[in-house]
């Protein structure tokens, strides 16, 4: 099957056979393109997602690959068409196919080489942990990986990733991140990189970085999220049971991978009652009452647990429950802001665009299901 490549200036689709497509073309002229195309807001979330979310995933992969972080990319893009979720094409690449060992020694046939790169939309670098002491990529796999994001792809790594693509050039003068034992070998081999060491990703539009382990889980979750809207990635986290969102500069050092509550039960059920009741105005110590603990043990508990505060994971899944409210309802921004507990429409305002750099009628354009 032929699949769309995007181009990312509000224009035409374009087949990879160079042939445009009635079914995959923007009118420039539209008011739609002209709305986008004036657009000030942030370019990377308003404008990309303004054209097609993307639909085919490829990882590529070397020897000695992480079998947890490849995995865990399958896993996410699998099909869940059952549940409304988008079909995605996914498919593995190398630069020679052939018989790839994973980092467990389990074989891994990869039927597809370099050329298959151009067919995907999004495309995840996911090497071995120690590539950074291999020889130097070739230059094949880094004209492969450079006309990819010319033709428009988003190129995404999982930790050592990021050093195929600071090698092709792409992370010249951008942010990015990589596991955080890696991170002063990436910015001593690239000093053109601003490095960030603590975060779990970094979203530089068509370029977005890792911190690999479990927060590719978050990553790929994040890029479902921008493109194809917070209803489809909260299914998807539901359904391979994590939590649906950790903001990219969330510390590395956290002791559970994924804010869930861990095998606390006492703080998980308090985490499932706060998300059934974020229209009222909970507090610290709402929470910790909630949980028969004193607001400072609580808070030193939940912590642990989840990696944040109390507040700032509120706050965030306030967030979840406006996007996922703007994308499935007509209901005011005002009304929306109430049903989720923000003390006031400005609030919302401000913290929607702390987070999406758009405002939340601008996310409704975007993704409106109505």
């Amino acid at each position: 099957m032929k699949v769309a490549r995007r181009i990312r200036d509000g224009g035409s689709e374009k087949r990879i056979d160079g042939n445009t497509d009635t079914a995959f073309r923007a009118d420039r002229t539209s008011p739609r393109c002209q709305e986008w195309r004036d657009c000030t807001c942030l370019p990377d979330f308003c404008h990309n997602v303004a054209v097609l979310p993307f639909r085919s995933v490829a990882a590529y992969v070397t020897q000695g690959v992480s079998a947890f972080s490849l995995g865990l990319v399958g896993k996410v893009f699998a099909d869940r068409t059952r549940l409304t979720v988008p079909a995605f094409e996914f498919f593995v690449c190398a630069e020679r196919p052939g018989d790839v060992h994973t980092d467990l020694g389990l074989p891994l046939t990869v039927e597809f080489g370099l050329d298959h790169l151009a067919r995907a939309d999004l495309i995840i670098l996911i090497p071995s942990d120690d590539y950074v002491s291999a020889d130097a990529p070739s230059s094949a796999l880094m004209e492969a990986i450079r006309a990819a994001h010319e033709s428009g792809s988003i190129v995404a790594s999982f930790c050592t990733g990021s050093f195929l693509l600071a090698a092709a050039g792409l992370l010249d003068g951008r942010r990015a991140t990589t596991h955080w034992s890696l991170a002063e070998d990436l910015a001593a081999r690239h000093p053109a990189v601003s490095v960030m060491p603590e975060v779990l990703y970094v979203d530089e539009g068509a370029i977005v970085t890792g911190a690999g382990a479990a927060a590719g889980i978050d990553l790929c979750l994040h890029l479902l999220r921008r493109e194809h809207g917070a209803a489809i990635a909260n299914i998807v986290a539901r359904e391979i049971v994590v939590a649906p969102h950790r903001d990219g500069g969330q510390a590395q050092y956290i002791p559970v991978p994924v804010p869930t509550g861990g095998h606390d039960e006492r703080l998980a059920s308090v985490l499932d009652w706060a998300r059934q009741n974020l229209d009222k105005p909970l507090s610290v110590n709402d929470l910790a009452a909630q949980a028969l603990m004193s607001p400072r043990t609580f808070a030193r508990r939940f912590r642990m647990a989840t990696g944040t505060t109390p507040y700032a994971w509120l706050r965030s899944r306030r967030l979840d429950r406006a996007e996922e409210l703007l994308e499935i309802t007509d209901l005011q921004v005002e009304q929306i802001a109430r049903r989720v507990g923000f003390a006031s429409v400005s609030v919302l305002r401000e913290s929607f665009l702390q987070r999406r750099g758009v405002s939340p009628s601008a996310y409704r354009r975007a993704f409106s299901q109505l």
